[in-house]
């Protein structure tokens, strides 16, 4: 295999929603937060991500819908109860505010 021509850019953590399903049956460690929205997100520079959406009622997501990159707590890990934190997206809040 050749060498691939890779480059680091800077990502603005800002996309919109290409497509989303509600998530009944979840992976262990994710029990309590079930149901909950996984959604592909098109982020502005073009590449799409997988991640969970939050900040937002299931009934409210729309394909299209704009959103924004958030740290938020993702589970809680071993007996001492370690949490893992990670990126989620959101209802971008200056869509909001301009409505």
């Amino acid at each position: 295999m050749g060498e691939m021509d890779q480059q680091t850019r800077p990502l603005s953590g800002t996309g919109t929603i290409y497509s989303f399903s509600i998530m009944y049956s979840v992976p262990q460690g994710f029990e309590e937060q079930k149901p909950y929205v996984i959604a592909i997100v098109q982020l502005d520079e073009g590449p799409m991500v997988t991640a969970q959406l939050t900040d937002i009622n299931q009934d409210d997501v729309a394909i299209g819908q704009r959103v924004e990159m958030v740290t938020r707590k993702l589970r809680e890990e071993g007996t001492e109860g370690q949490i893992i934190y990670g990126y989620k997206f959101r209802p971008a809040l200056q869509d909001s505010i301009s409505r």
